[in-house]
């Protein structure tokens, strides 16, 4: 099944509302991108390729989300950065009514206090979009990461 024009605009509408959120330190509007029952994980594309559940981030709910983003603001200590997202066309794998599977490369660019900047992240994200009354959300976001190592960190959201 095709989809709309409509709905591939509300996606990618979604895709940039997620960079955004996370790149202007708005952390509290990320989990309302998703959907209560969602899956997030970040995890390298070798344990990826290996079937290897083994992620460095696994969410399976909402109220996981909001624990982190809680964490991150109230009980995690880590060096003041920000993120600059740099995110490909998508690609729709598969739609069929209210779900779609589509597939995007992302780049994450960290910029440390001091000013230092360096590619952070770089690899694509598997997402299970589903298209509710309010508008498409998250059912599933699966970052699979290029590299097996992560500079210091992964504190804030990919």
């Amino acid at each position: 099944m095709m989809m709309d024009i409509g709905s591939r605009l509300a996606m990618q509408d979604l895709f940039a509302r997620y960079a955004h959120v996370i790149d202007d330190d708005r952390l509290e509007e990320w989990p309302e991108l998703f959907t209560e029952d969602c899956l997030y994980q970040v995890i390298s594309a070798e344990n990826w390729a290996l079937q290897r559940p083994i992620g460095l981030i696994h969410c399976d709910n909402k109220a996981m989300l909001q624990d982190r983003v809680t964490s991150l603001r109230d009980a995690n200590i880590y060096e003041a950065q920000r993120y600059r997202h740099m995110l490909s066309a998508t690609l729709v794998q598969h739609f069929h009514r209210d779900e779609a599977r589509v597939v995007s490369n992302y780049q994450v660019i960290r910029i440390m206090q001091n000013g230092e900047t360096m590619l952070f992240s770089c690899g694509r994200y598997l997402d299970r979009i589903r298209f509710t009354k309010a508008g498409p959300l998250f059912a599933e976001r699966i970052v699979v990461m290029d590299s097996r190592r992560v500079d210091t960190l992964l504190a804030i959201p990919l």
